[in-house]
């Protein structure tokens, strides 16, 4: 499939209408309809906003298989499932939840001296 035809299969199972996309891409609804039947290339700064639009990569609209990502939950998966999703992220996404549950941790720890030690 062209990238036009993945916008527009993307777009129909989203359940977005052609003319809220261009607008929100800045087309008239001609040009955004030439898009996506492959009369007009897409314009890098398009993916970019499709891609935000779509919550996916550019490469998975570029590249798309007919399967729209969908919300990841860690609360049903198993420690080891957890593990490997989270060893998904960039390192700098590890990072960051690294620092929030280290934030986590402190606070809680504090509480539990504050508590035992000061509450009394």
């Amino acid at each position: 499939m062209s990238i036009g035809e993945n916008i527009k299969e993307i777009r129909e199972k989203k359940g977005l209408l052609q003319k809220e996309l261009a607008a929100e891409l800045g087309l008239d609804k001609s040009s955004y309809s030439k898009l996506e039947k492959g009369l007009r290339e897409v314009k890098v700064s398009e993916l970019q906003k499709l891609s935000k639009r779509f919550d996916m990569t550019i490469d998975q609209i570029v590249n798309y298989e007919g399967d729209i990502p969908s919300e990841v939950s860690l609360e049903d998966k198993s420690a080891a499932e957890q593990n490997r999703l989270f060893n998904e992220l960039d390192e700098d996404d590890r990072q960051t939840v690294l620092k929030i549950v280290d934030k986590m941790l402190t606070t809680k720890k504090f509480n539990q001296f504050f508590q035992e030690n000061i509450a009394k």
